[in-house]
């Protein structure tokens, strides 16, 4: 992946040279390359790096509520298999394994969420001190 300053340096060249081979000469790259940064070019991209695309909407999307309601319901604990039957009723129609990322997605997002660890800062007299000292039983009559 080329940086926008390498992109830019890349299209100066050819716009110089004319020549894709010629341009990948004076930029240490190939012509492949050059060719590749000169479509970006030309379908309207900015030089740089590009962000990947975002997720396609799929079939579980509309019942992210539902999933992760039932999720926290169960402390986490529920299973696709046995939310399959509640999410069929409210309408879903993709299948099992769809919605098994689906509720994986939303597990892992309650996971985080759940509870907010913060450091132990001992306070005075808020902590339990525990002495091992030796300990000497009283000799009983026999």
């Amino acid at each position: 992946m080329k940086t926008a300053r390498q992109e830019l340096d890349i299209i100066n060249a050819y716009e110089e040279t004319g020549g894709l081979r010629a341009a990948a000469a004076l930029c240490g790259t190939t012509h492949k390359t050059v060719k590749r940064v000169l479509e970006r070019r030309t379908a309207g991209q900015r030089p740089g790096r590009r962000r990947a695309p975002a997720p396609a909407p799929g079939p579980a999307n509309a019942f992210t509520d539902l999933i992760f309601a039932k999720v926290k319901a169960t402390d986490g604990r529920i299973t696709a298999k046995r939310l399959l039957p509640v999410v069929r009723a409210a309408g879903y129609t993709g299948s099992a394994r769809t919605l098994r990322r689906a509720v994986a997605v939303q597990k892992a997002t309650w996971k985080r969420a759940r509870r907010v660890y913060r450091p132990w800062t001992p306070e005075p007299g808020g902590h339990l001190l525990i002495d091992y000292g030796t300990v000497t039983r009283a000799r009983t009559a026999a």
